[in-house]
């Protein structure tokens, strides 16, 4: 199964510092290529503990006793950890977005490249499909995702052209919503547009921002005191959540400073944004859009 390589491997892994005998978490396990390199420099006693509630990672499992997979959300890392009696970790990788196998299977309906049933769900049980918010969110509620999530300025005339169409018939198909998009995608901003477009769809559907949250916030009790957090985000709503919370402890407002100015926040930053070098981006047009932030537990 063809899952690409991963996006800024040698970076994440080395932000985490691994110690041989450490325990690790990679809550994005996708095609395995960030768990593989994590297991390669872990010693015989060291741990690695990967999430992916999507069916087809399961398809990549590695065969290695220091490796568990969950086939669940990673929103619930602290309750499997707290399960498999695991208290504290030295390193958390998470690598944000959907994986390009996932954008290239059509049926997945995550592309604007092919053809292919609405659907968008990262964990194919999941009652909520694309088609579904498509075809039954009112107007109002889909002007909100398509401002909120694909920070559109004309949200609410594409809403109002979505509803108005669907009277007709269930829109089924990523091209039948794009068809009847055309006149809001100028031919050079096309790809631009339709991918602000799904991607506020995609949002909606898999909770994304709400799961970031959950798990950020269950980030700094989870790590041991050298600890490493180790993130990849790849648009810029992630993006400020994860450079928020590092900095503030929060996702908005401000920390409450103490008689003395200070600020109490759980995690500090360590060095400095990575982004992929143009090399990388060649071989993979998908790392254009790729940060890399790293924190660890404030001492």
């Amino acid at each position: 199964m063809e899952y690409h390589n991963p996006v800024l491997l040698h970076e994440s892994i080395d932000a985490l510092a691994i110690k041989k005998d450490g325990v690790y978490v990679d809550v994005t396990f996708g095609g395995g290529g960030h768990s593989r390199e994590i297991l390669s420099r872990l010693g015989a006693t060291g741990k690695l503990i990967a999430f992916d509630q999507d069916l087809d990672a399961k398809r990549n499992k590695i065969d290695d006793n220091r490796f568990i997979l969950i086939e669940e959300n990673f929103r619930y890392i602290g309750r499997f950890l707290k399960f498999y009696g695991v208290k504290k970790v030295d390193g958390i990788l998470a690598d944000l977005g959907v994986s390009s196998h996932q954008f290239d299977e059509a049926e997945r309906g995550f592309s604007i490249r092919f053809d292919g049933e609405l659907d968008m769900r990262m964990n194919q049980s999941s009652k909520t499909s694309a088609k579904k918010i498509i075809n039954t969110y009112t107007e109002e509620m889909l002007a909100n995702i398509l401002f909120m999530y694909g920070e559109l300025r004309n949200a609410r005339a594409i809403a109002h052209t979505i509803v108005e169409a669907r009277t007709d018939g269930v829109i089924e198909t990523s091209f039948q919503l794009r068809k009847l998009l055309q006149k809001y995608l100028p031919k050079a901003k096309e790809h631009k547009i339709l991918a602000q477009i799904f991607q506020a769809i995609r949002i909606e559907v898999n909770e994304e921002l709400e799961v970031l949250k959950e798990f950020l916030i269950q980030t700094p009790d989870l790590l041991s005191q050298e600890g490493r957090l180790s993130i990849i985000s790849y648009h810029s709503l992630e993006d400020r959540l994860v450079k928020r919370f590092i900095r503030t402890g929060l996702f908005d407002g401000e920390p409450e400073k103490d008689f003395f100015g200070n600020i109490d926040v759980p995690l500090m930053k360590l060095g400095k944004l990575i982004i992929p070098n143009q090399e990388e981006v060649r071989k993979n047009n998908r790392a254009r859009s790729a940060k890399l932030r790293v924190a660890k537990l404030k001492t």
